[in-house]
């Protein structure tokens, strides 16, 4: 269901050939705009100009690599999942809006038609032209609104549902984003937690290189007075003989 949203938003944006471009993309895997062209037997403009289209809705991002022999920028494409579904989200809202506009119109309003001609008018028209159709002079007859309501709203149901659906998508990948976030956190965490103690323990070692330093020169300085000390002690003993 979701390739299905994806692949109705990418050829309302760039037309029926853009259509095979969402099989080519994989979650959040960046792909090569070489292998997309292959793929849909297109060349390489012809490809940039779909993904272009697609991209001044905010529907695709990129990346681009410098081939370090060649020197030119290779780009690497993704579909925008969230973004996407939010869009086709807007665009069914709207159209449902406009059919609910329609609906308020045919209960508000009276509305006439030519049955010879097939041709409608609002009350304004037919008033303009004296309830006679311009086309073929025919009287025009008012015209029953019950079954263009009803048309109506089947469209809306179905609209309705279909904007279940998307939401349900939504919901769907907005659970993904919040593990994917969590899993980013736990390992941030835990890095954060390894850095800490790789420092506690450069510090313990720093702490435990100075006691020693400063152990081996207390010994060194009472080892200095010791030696010091005996010639004093020799001379005493001398004195005293």
């Amino acid at each position: 269901m979701l390739k299905k949203f994806l692949k109705e938003i990418v050829v309302s944006i760039a037309g029926k050939q853009a259509e095979g471009i969402i099989d080519l993309f994989d979650g959040n895997k960046y792909v090569n705009e070489f292998i997309i062209a292959k793929k849909l037997n297109l060349t390489i403009n012809q490809t940039r100009n779909i993904l272009y289209k697609i991209s001044d809705y905010g529907l695709v991002s990129f990346i681009r690599k410098k081939d370090k022999k060649k020197g030119w920028y290779t780009y690497f494409w993704k579909i925008e999942i969230m973004k996407s579904l939010e869009f086709l989200r807007e665009n069914l809202l709207k159209k449902m809006e406009q059919i609910q506009h329609q609906i308020t119109s045919r209960k508000t309003k009276e509305f006439y038609v030519c049955e010879r001609c097939n041709i409608e008018f609002n009350e304004e028209n037919a008033l303009v032209h004296n309830f006679m159709c311009n086309e073929c002079g025919e009287i025009m007859q008012r015209k029953d609104n019950t079954p263009v309501i009803k048309e109506y709203n089947r469209d809306i149901d179905k609209l309705r549902k279909e904007l279940e659906l998307i939401d349900d998508e939504l919901k769907t990948e907005r659970e993904k984003l919040e593990k994917s976030k969590a899993r980013e956190k736990k390992k941030e965490d835990k890095l954060k937690m390894e850095e800490k103690e790789k420092k506690r323990k450069i510090s313990a070692a720093k702490r435990l290189a100075t006691k020693q330093t400063k152990t081996a020169k207390t010994k060194a300085v009472q080892k200095t007075k010791k030696v010091k000390l005996k010639p004093s002690v020799k001379n005493a003993r001398q004195k005293k003989k």
